[in-house]
């Protein structure tokens, strides 16, 4: 939903959200623009709808961003600008909290600079990063791209690198973390800031361990371990 302010980041498992994914031109939120848009509805943890669409991005489609998610020019000559498709976007997420791999570095920044530039609005919705909640959950393991999560928890990656797909390799992982979230060990090793909902981390000061909000410095709570 668009608003005054952008969505906060939120560190819990929910069982209504929609799960999205964005494919670019490339890595800058600054100067890159987006080619596609999927989303997932989920409502008590299953699938409801969903949405998708290419974009046409007005510029020509870099060769290494086409090798990675093999969206050509072509395939896109006739495809809404995204100034339509985020519009279609915004109605069907509605209200609801979104969720995505890595979106509070990447995919949100997209979304948030676009908007502004459209409707001088944001974003408002608030949003569930995988990245960090893996990292939290799994920390046995050495690599946290989503392909690596979905073999771990071994979740197909047939057509990986294509918005749609990864929403739903996604979906299927959040709801895995989810259950991780939910386990006795968990709730023993991750603890949530009381101020603002970010996770707690380990850090080590002056006086030795304390626990630090993961949101610092805009949040500066601590806690003694």
């Amino acid at each position: 939903m668009l608003g005054d302010k952008r969505g906060k980041k939120r560190n819990q498992y929910t069982a209504d959200y929609v799960v999205f994914d964005l494919e670019t031109t490339g890595t800058s939120a600054v100067n890159d623009a987006v080619i596609e848009i999927s989303a997932i509805l989920v409502q008590n943890g299953r699938t409801t709808d969903e949405f998708s669409t290419l974009v046409n991005p007005e510029r020509p489609i870099p060769y290494h961003a086409s090798k990675v998610n093999h969206i050509y020019d072509d395939m896109v000559a006739q495809a809404p600008l995204f100034e339509q498709a985020l519009a279609d976007f915004d109605a069907f997420i509605g209200d609801r909290i979104l969720v995505g791999h890595n979106i509070h570095t990447f995919d949100m920044r997209f979304l948030w600079r676009d908007a502004e530039k459209y409707w001088g609005k944001t974003i408002a919705n608030d949003y569930i990063d995988t990245l960090p909640l893996a990292r939290q959950c799994l920390p046995q393991l050495s690599n946290y791209k989503l392909t690596d999560l979905a073999s771990y928890y071994r979740i197909s990656t047939d057509g990986a690198h294509r918005a749609l797909a990864d929403c739903s390799m996604n979906q299927k992982i959040f709801e895995k973390l989810g259950e991780e979230l939910s386990s006795p060990k968990a709730a023993q090793n991750l603890k949530t800031c009381p101020r603002c909902g970010q996770l707690l981390k380990k850090r080590s000061g002056k006086f030795g361990d304390f626990w630090g909000c993961s949101g610092y410095p805009n949040c500066r709570y601590t806690e003694n371990i």
